[in-house]
């Protein structure tokens, strides 16, 4: 009988997949403006065309790649099981995936989630999920839980670049602002989780604020988008991720897909990003 080796951490994956191919993440984002700008049905089809022609330009360049679940989501079930190939499709490449699907939830439906995303032999599992913490981050206690014990991982939303998350993710306490809380406790669940290696649970911090969390004992990822049409720039990310940029995945999406649907044209831009925005050699 052949024994199953346990799966390394999420946080040693990506360090590992960062040190081979930058800390570029490229989204697989098929909207229905760029279906058609593709030439593409708005439908199933469109959207695995349009996600096979994405992963043949970048899917072996970058270390991880994102998908946008609403986009897959709007077509019903067939829109899903296009997802699925999807995430099966990403593994192949080489890359790790990142379902961007911004869960967060309590109770049973939390855990629900979590089997859905991060249990071994679920359709859609994924090498990482976004979440949010916005009904509290022990409401993502299942999610933590089930990503710490398949190797899997997390990103939680901490400040982001939307012009209405300021108000929310800005706001002042006794411990400073909201953001800083949470990325100061999933620093904590990091330093007790993983206490002898690289942290799997991030957290999403915009390219473009102003007032970034302070990142420092964080002992984990960052996906950090914002960047490209969105105005972030190679200062930016260094300036906000500071002590983390080595383990900071740099999030391109439209810039990229606009190059398309020439899987030539796509792959020269990741290419040239790909140059910029590598950080190995980080202190």
């Amino acid at each position: 009988m052949t024994e199953t080796r346990p799966r390394a951490s999420f946080g040693a994956r990506l360090r590992s997949a960062v040190a081979d191919r930058g800390n570029l993440c490229v989204g697989i984002d098929p909207h229905p403006g760029l279906l058609e700008a593709w030439g593409l049905g708005v439908d199933p089809a469109g959207v695995a065309e349009f996600s096979r022609r994405a992963l043949e330009a970048f899917g072996d360049l970058v270390p991880a790649i994102k998908p946008q679940v609403a986009f897959f989501e709007e077509h019903g079930s067939a829109g899903i099981e296009v997802l699925e190939e999807v995430l099966s499709w990403i593994t192949s490449a080489g890359a790790l995936s990142v379902a961007d699907a911004k869960r967060g939830d309590i109770g049973s439906t939390m855990a629900g989630y979590a089997r859905a995303w991060l249990a071994d032999g679920s359709p859609l599992a994924c090498d990482a999920l976004t979440v949010s913490p916005y009904l509290g981050v022990g409401s993502l206690d299942a999610a933590f839980d089930a990503a710490a014990s398949t190797g899997r991982g997390l990103f939680v939303l901490a400040r982001t670049s939307n012009p209405e998350a300021g108000g929310l993710q800005g706001a002042v306490g006794a411990d400073g602002t909201v953001a800083q809380s949470v990325v100061d406790e999933i620093g904590r669940r990091n330093s007790g989780a993983f206490p002898d290696d690289v942290g799997s649970f991030g957290v999403v911090v915009g390219a473009t604020v102003a007032d970034p969390p302070v990142l420092e004992r964080l002992r984990g990822p960052v996906l950090m988008p914002g960047v490209g049409e969105q105005g972030g720039t190679l200062e930016d990310v260094r300036r906000i991720a500071g002590p983390a940029l080595r383990a900071t995945l740099v999030n391109v999406s439209r810039h990229v897909l606009r190059a398309g649907p020439d899987v030539g044209a796509m792959r020269a831009v990741v290419t040239d990003l790909s140059g910029q925005f590598s950080f190995a050699d980080a202190p």
